[in-house]
């Protein structure tokens, strides 16, 4: 069951935090554990520490709808680059990251139990079941937080941000479960920021169109918030740091063709741009790309072609995983009265720090 964006949060519903990890639906039957993705992908394996616990925690027989997540290693807030790590091929890999980066499941829906299929039933009966079958001190297994209270939402709505979430999800009591329906509401964070244009992608099936603009904000490096091993990606010019922080892409095909000639003047080989590694991104390891490009897919071609920093751009975000954007940031406008010196990592909110643990207590269920 999906959830459908709204602005604002709409009154006499149930509502939860909106997790930000990887949707997944458990079934237990007996000693079997299975964990699914919400495309039906087996991901089991990727989590044997997982397993067990819902082996431990919950009935015999049962499906239940949750996330998957991984807390920081300083318990403040989500880790959603190590939970993407754990997607790997080599079993002794995942064996490791199981101890090192154990996964955690929230629970927020329950389909079945026992014999019984529950779709059919109110989200409200589905809640309190669910409520009543997993022990609020089971090691990683959680039911998420919910409230009735609008006002306690809206605190939550600002407070659980600085530990990760990204927002709230609005149930009705008497939603049924419907599968690939937008049926819930979710309500999201969302900001904007002036961003340089320092590359563009080559759309994939009309070359002369652009494909998603590269966006970079200016870092100072005596106080930098990109990690020391990572510094040298993004070079230095006159004191300040360009860095990547992620893409903007959904453009109409006629716009996408008129960008690409209306950027072919900003055009300039590697050598003369601050992100200069990218002339050997061809020849990277899948480590690498996936460390400093697409975190969904290490062998994807991450090249681009080089622009002079010279186009600033403003675009709608919902909030900073370490300093890239969480997801594909939207496009606003172009800024052409702002410089780009001027776009550095000062203009963005940093939620105040919240501790994972205190989401998750069972007194807030």
């Amino acid at each position: 069951m999906l959830a459908k964006l709204v602005r604002d949060i709409p009154e006499g519903q149930y509502y939860e935090p909106k997790w930000d990890g990887f949707r997944s639906v458990v079934f237990r039957d007996g000693d079997e554990v299975e964990v699914g993705s919400r495309n039906e992908r087996p991901m089991t394996r990727y989590f044997p520490e997982l397993v067990a616990a819902l082996r431990a925690a919950l009935p015999d027989r049962c499906v239940i709808d949750g996330e998957v997540i991984v807390p920081s290693a300083d318990g403040q807030g989500l880790d959603f680059w190590s939970l993407q790590q754990r997607i790997h091929p080599a079993k002794s890999r995942v064996d490791m990251l199981a101890e090192k980066t154990p996964a955690h499941f929230v629970a927020f829906d329950l389909l079945a139990l026992d014999d019984g299929l529950l779709v059919e039933r109110p989200f409200a009966e589905r809640r309190a079941l669910l409520e009543s079958i997993i022990p609020a001190d089971a090691p990683f297994v959680h039911v998420t937080p919910i409230t009735q209270d609008i006002a306690v939402a809206r605190r939550w709505f600002s407070a659980f941000e600085g530990a990760g979430l990204d927002g709230l999800i609005a149930k009705r009591a008497d939603l049924t479960y419907q599968p690939n329906k937008r049926v819930m509401a979710k309500i999201k964070h969302e900001r904007t920021a002036d961003c340089v244009v320092a590359g563009y992608r080559v759309h994939k099936a009309e070359r002369d169109a652009i494909g998603s603009l590269l966006l970079g904000l200016y870092d100072d490096p005596d106080e930098s918030v990109v990690p020391s091993e990572m510094a040298e990606w993004f070079g230095e010019t006159e004191g300040s740091r360009l860095v990547s922080v992620g893409v903007v892409g959904a453009f109409p095909m006629a716009t996408r063709k008129a960008l690409f000639e209306e950027l072919q003047s900003l055009v300039v080989g590697f050598e003369d741009h601050p992100w200069s590694w990218a002339a050997g991104i061809a020849s990277a390891s899948s480590s690498e790309r996936a460390q400093y490009g697409s975190r969904w897919n290490g062998g994807k071609d991450l090249s681009f072609v080089p622009l002079r920093p010279e186009r600033v751009v403003e675009v709608r975000y919902d909030y900073m995983e370490g300093f890239r954007f969480r997801h594909t940031a939207q496009f606003v406008r172009w800024r052409p009265d702002r410089t780009p010196e001027s776009c550095t990592f000062d203009q963005l909110d940093t939620p105040v720090p919240f501790d994972l643990a205190d989401v998750l207590k069972p007194g807030d269920r």
